[in-house]
């Protein structure tokens, strides 16, 4: 993809190991917006692998973590009207392994807005992998304020 991605757009410093652009290192996830769901595909390499052919349970955590959390931060920001996105931090999350996960191959990521209020978002997301659902997530994601160790990390 040629677009810049939410990531790129509004948090191109961010060091974030999930998704942060800033992180050579990291997952480098790259989270665009398609009407009123948020995707993402990625590509695991080897050393992401819980053994040969599966992707880390906690890389799966991660990949659903972040992206999650950058559909809220958008459903936040055009809620409000503001042109910049609040920054959120996980509530809570909880990712139900429904099968194995491909290490080979691209995975597909969406996630939905289910519920919100003025400054937490409720979000559904699913991980896929050739068509087939490998991971669910739910989270609570929270905009925080100044006082918040996290505020303005992007």
């Amino acid at each position: 993809m040629s677009e810049l991605s939410l990531q790129e757009q509004y948090a191109p410093a961010n060091s974030c190991f999930g998704c942060g652009p800033a992180n050579p290192k990291g997952l480098r996830l790259r989270s665009f917006v398609q009407g009123d769901v948020v995707v993402c595909d990625w590509t695991p390499e080897p050393h992401h692998e819980a053994f040969p052919g599966a992707l880390n349970g906690g890389i799966i955590g991660t990949l659903l973590d972040c992206h999650s959390n950058w559909a809220a931060t958008w459903h936040l920001m055009q809620k409000s009207g503001s042109p910049t996105p609040p920054c959120t931090v996980t509530s809570d999350y909880s990712i139900a392994l429904k099968r194995p996960t491909p290490s080979r191959g691209p995975l597909h990521l969406e996630a939905r807005i289910v519920e919100s209020t003025e400054n937490r978002v409720l979000v559904e997301a699913t991980l896929t992998a050739g068509g087939k659902v490998c991971a669910l997530c739910r989270g609570t994601f929270v905009a925080v304020k100044p006082d918040h160790p996290a505020y303005h990390r992007w």
